[in-house]
């Protein structure tokens, strides 16, 4: 018997191969970690927003330090960004059922 007829013996005869080839044939992510990845990518972009600001109406040889230095910008738009990426670890690391 040569080498590749006892190896088709033995997956075929040992069922826990069988049940992790069955398993490789799942999706990677369910919907739970497509919903949680949507949540994270939605507060990134939210952040990434926030940072930008909107256009000023003013005279663009003023400088606005109150605009560009505003709590928004500053401190709201870097912590929603982070929790956007916080929140992207367990939607990649859950196993889907």
């Amino acid at each position: 018997m040569s080498i590749s007829q006892s190896q088709k013996n033995v997956v075929e005869t040992n069922p826990s191969a069988a049940a992790n080839q069955l398993k490789s044939n799942q999706p990677m992510f369910g919907p739970k970690n497509y919903a949680l990845m949507a949540i994270g990518v939605a507060l990134m972009v939210l952040g990434y927003v926030l940072m930008v600001g909107g256009s000023s109406d003013a005279n663009p040889e003023v400088f606005n330090a109150d605009e560009k230095y505003s709590t928004v910008r500053i401190t709201v738009a870097p912590i929603l960004i982070l929790l956007g990426l916080v929140i992207q670890i367990p939607a990649i690391l859950l196993r889907a059922k």
